[in-house]
């Protein structure tokens, strides 16, 4: 038995610690916040719950990957979820170019189907689909055998296909609407398309293709379901325990230092926050200027900017699928991206709208150098007539919103400040063609005893994240105890 202490409490730190209390381990999970979750944790508004970073889930099917996942976590029964795609669309995406797209595309469930609602809405482009439906039928093949997960070969199975996807659609021959299609899960996961590694774009795609799911409750309660777990497994999580330094001595880690001067040993600590926070933890010398010029170094995707807003549920009930407006050059490249979700909400006739787009960094410059609760009424004055404007543009394509209240809004510096994200990137370390090989390393470090867990190279989101956290685990025990005692 190690002990072993894990910096932060989002689906990265929680997923490791009960991998690691369940092999018998003594974990303790440090959320410097007042309550765990991170960015998987929705909040409270009015009596309604707003989401944070769970708007739907990928891959939760009998057999495939988010279900063995949460199946060995030992937590599927205790997250209900709900089927997306029943009348046959997960998620619809609007486009604004007619001469070169169509008004609409929508996604179904199911390889086959996409593959023939492509063919259908480019007949002359039959065998350009077909050649780019081959790949993305392997990666999901790959994506729920896990066999790269048990590779000894350190997860670079799949950097065969590290091509950009753009690259590669240029090489095809896409017309722009087809590209615009194609390109919409590169902007899913915030990486533009020109930079989107093959893998990670089809893995994307493959998980919500495979079947596509809502929480039926919401991420708050997730969260608590996971703590819950590791609980039961022994583990502990210690709210409002922010992590000062992480103490090291002769380059082998020996424990953790709170903001409030307390002091926690352990042989191992696994950092589930982004690696450039994780730098500013570390003692003076403990890594060497190299690799602390790589992590300095690395890009970071996009921000997002989010308003959740109440709309009465006679006029606009809740809409089983998702909705996406795309803008996009002459190329087809997509210039921006905003996404709608209406749901059924808590309150009597009353349905929860958010909207989701970009972070337009600029509009918040001013207040760069602030902190949360202290950003003044300027602030708030920018940030509501900025959801104001989100809604007025929803209202021309959903028609006017009945007893509508804006619930809240947050910028990217909410973000920052919440989980520690530079600039409020919503995803983390770009993962892209250009620094393929910088983020397939990310889970090691230079000091002995201190690993990072988060997402994964391979795969986005929920799926990748976790699968981040069976990667550092493998690094701990190696590969080869990882094989004979995680049997997925």
């Amino acid at each position: 038995m190690k002990k072993i202490v894990i910096i932060g409490s989002g689906i990265g730190g929680l997923s490791t610690a009960i991998i690691l209390a369940g092999l018998g381990h003594d974990v303790t999970v440090l959320e410097k916040n007042r309550q765990p979750g991170g960015l998987l944790r929705s909040y409270t508004r009015d009596g309604i719950e707003c989401e944070t970073g769970v708007h739907y889930l990928g891959s939760l099917d009998n057999g495939q990957v988010l279900r063995k996942f949460f199946d060995y976590l030992g937590v599927t029964d205790s997250i209900p979820v709900s089927r997306m795609g029943q009348h046959g669309v997960i998620d619809r995406y609007l486009f604004d170019s007619p001469a070169t797209h169509p008004a609409r595309f929508d996604l179904p469930v199911g390889l086959d189907a996409y593959e023939e609602s492509l063919k259908k809405t480019f007949p002359a482009e039959h065998t350009i689909i077909e050649q780019i439906l081959v790949s993305i039928r392997k990666t999901s093949e790959q994506l729920h055998e896990l066999d790269h997960l048990y590779a000894s070969d350190n997860d670079f199975s799949l950097l065969d296909q590290a091509e950009s996807y753009g690259e590669i659609l240029d090489q095809l021959g896409c017309s722009p609407g087809l590209r615009s299609v194609l390109a919409i899960p590169s902007s899913w996961i915030g990486v533009p398309i020109a930079d989107c590694p093959a893998y990670y774009h089809n893995m994307a795609l493959a998980s919500y293709l495979s079947s596509s799911w809502r929480l039926e409750q919401s991420g708050a309660d997730m969260a608590a379901v996971l703590v819950d777990r590791l609980n039961e497994l022994g583990g502990k999580v210690i709210t409002a325990a922010e992590v000062d330094k992480i103490t090291i001595r002769s380059r082998t880690v020996n424990g953790v230092q709170l903001k409030n001067g307390e002091c926690l040993t352990s042989s191992i600590v696994i950092a589930a926050i982004h690696p450039q926070v994780v730098l500013k933890m570390l003692p003076d010398g403990a890594v060497k200027p190299s690799y602390k010029n790589r992590i300095t170094k690395l890009k970071n995707t996009h921000s997002i900017f989010t308003v959740h807003a109440r709309v009465d549920a006679n006029s606009h009930p809740e809409i089983p699928h998702n909705i996406f407006q795309v803008d996009t050059d002459k190329k087809g490249n997509i210039t921006d991206l905003k996404y709608y979700q209406f749901r059924k909400s808590e309150r009597k006739n009353t349905t929860l709208l958010s909207i989701l787009t970009s972070g337009n960094d600029e509009l918040w410059a001013p207040w760069k150098e602030t902190q949360t609760g202290r950003r003044g009424n300027e602030y708030r004055e920018v940030k509501n007539k900025y959801a104001e404007s989100l809604l007025c543009e929803a209202e021309e394509l959903f028609g006017s919103f009945k007893d509508m209240k804006i619930l809240d809004a947050y910028t990217p510096l909410t973000i920052r400040d919440w989980v520690h994200s530079p600039d409020g990137s919503a995803y983390g370390v770009l993962r892209s063609s250009s620094q393929t090989l910088a983020t397939a390393l990310l889970n090691r470090t230079a000091v002995k005893g201190l690993c990072l867990a988060g997402q994964n190279v391979l795969a986005p989101g929920l799926i990748g994240t976790i699968m981040g956290s069976f990667s550092t685990v493998k690094l701990i025990l190696g590969a080869d105890e990882f094989r004979k005692k995680i049997r997925l």
